[in-house]
């Protein structure tokens, strides 16, 4: 049986992971900002979820210009991360949970909501900065992750009604992991 325990929300600025990656975490400049973290990382090791579903945007890196869909539901057991054109980001591979994450794109797609499933993704700093700073400089993420890409890079982006309404679903019913989709 799955539960929602929390909901986190954070930047993801380029910068901000070029400062973890440089070990410029306790420069003067950025000290602040990452002192901040400090009680979130504690909570969320404490917490030790199962998984995490990580909602961002995606910088034309796994869709381009050409294809952007409105939602995109990373479903693959594992997401590498993605060379922004400075190379990837040295970060661990995000493990994926294919089998939750293809329950909630069955789930919400038989309830009448359009969804892009997507087996093979590479992820940018849209996804890999909030864990960084969620979980710290880690070998292996402490939990898998299942990708949820909303697209806000072209017009029309979807309204936060529609991104509610995605949510709302998919929280009443996917919570228990099982072969078919039931109220």
């Amino acid at each position: 049986m799955a539960k929602i325990v929390a909901g986190v929300g954070c930047s993801h600025v380029p910068a901000i992971g070029a400062a973890l990656d440089l070990g410029k975490t306790e420069d003067r400049y950025w000290q602040r900002v990452f002192s901040g973290f400090e009680h979130s990382k504690q909570w969320i090791k404490d917490l030790k979820p199962d998984v995490a579903i990580v909602v961002f945007n995606d910088h034309a890196t796994a869709f381009s210009v050409d294809m952007i869909p409105t939602f995109a539901l990373g479903c693959a057991d594992e997401f590498p991360p993605a060379d922004e054109g400075w190379g990837p980001r040295p970060v661990p591979v995000v493990r994926g949970h294919a089998e939750f994450a293809s329950h909630i794109a069955q789930c919400v797609i038989l309830d009448e909501f359009d969804l892009t499933v997507v087996n093979r993704m590479e992820v940018d700093h849209g996804l890999t900065v909030p864990l960084s700073l969620m979980f710290g400089k880690v070998d292996k993420w402490p939990c898998r992750v299942v990708p949820l890409a909303v697209n806000v890079v072209m017009f029309p982006p979807p309204t936060g009604r529609r991104c509610y309404a995605l949510v709302k679903r998919s929280a009443r019913r996917s919570s228990p992991i099982r072969p078919t989709c039931g109220s």
